[in-house]
């Protein structure tokens, strides 16, 4: 069983027994306490290439990242860097996420925030919901194209927005026939664990006028940036090389471009 299987596999399990200590008619009912104010593609809407930074303890390929970083103190300096939006790992298998992080960024941040995981079953979306996201990251990889039509049709019934996120130029046909309005492009192959980013560079060129387009992975400078924002991405999602840097504020203003702080985003 390859690595994407047996994460697929994973989420697909931890589903089934979340379902089974809360049924969706209770996460249903929860629904009109949700806090709606922080639309996740508008973020994405700003001058230059916006930075989603992301918050996540350890991954298959690197193990735990950084050991002893708090999530609040963590998303606190992306926010007073200037990141435009989080991007908060729940898969707990395999990341050791947790579902209460989405909650926990919340009330630390008024960012928006998606909730990076495998998404496999549109239980997962209502409990996304819930939970404190804004938006969801769907795998074009994971789900095929009817598959994602449909999740991102409940996904809008949800107020969540969605990035869905190829790797290939079949899997990026896959979401455009999914009218898929903000496109992701992983430069990590999630099989292998290659990073490169030239994937965007290759990819970027199919994907039309009008969609948004966010590169993630393998980004580490401002210099990359720029030249991301010259072929038109418009969001970066950038995740190890923030979780390792012994200053993730001053680090997200270096690959801003900007020596100032937005404390006006905190709560």
């Amino acid at each position: 069983m390859g690595i994407l299987e047996q994460l697929i596999e994973a989420a697909s399990r931890g589903v089934e027994e979340r379902r089974r200590r809360v049924p969706l008619a209770d996460l249903e009912a929860r629904l009109g306490d949700r806090d709606r104010d922080r639309p996740f593609m508008e973020a994405l809407g700003k001058a230059g290439v916006s930075l989603i930074c992301e918050y996540k303890r350890s991954s298959p390929s690197a193990g735990e990242i950084a050991p002893g970083v708090e999530l609040e103190d963590q998303v606190l300096s992306y926010a007073t860097g200037g990141a435009s939006a989080l991007s908060v790992l729940t898969d707990e298998t395999h990341f050791n996420g947790r579902l209460e992080d989405l909650a926990a960024a919340r009330a630390a941040v008024h960012l928006p925030i998606l909730r990076k995981d495998f998404i496999v079953d549109r239980y997962q979306l209502v409990e996304s919901a819930v939970s404190g996201a804004d938006a969801v990251l769907l795998i074009a990889g994971v789900l095929d194209k009817d598959r994602l039509r449909e999740f991102q049709a409940r996904a809008r019934d949800l107020d969540l927005d969605c990035l869905v996120e190829v790797h290939n130029e079949a899997e990026l046909d896959s979401a455009l026939e999914a009218d898929a309005e903000v496109i992701g492009i992983n430069n990590r192959n999630l099989d292998t664990g290659v990073v490169d980013v030239g994937t965007t560079y290759e990819l970027i060129t199919d994907v039309p006028a009008g969609k948004m387009v966010v590169s993630e992975s393998g980004i580490s400078s401002r210099a990359q940036l720029i030249e991301l924002e010259r072929v038109g991405v418009d969001g970066a999602l950038i995740g190890e090389s923030l979780m390792r840097s012994p200053d993730p504020a001053a680090t997200v203003r270096e690959f801003a471009g900007i020596d100032e702080t937005t404390e006006h985003l905190l709560p």
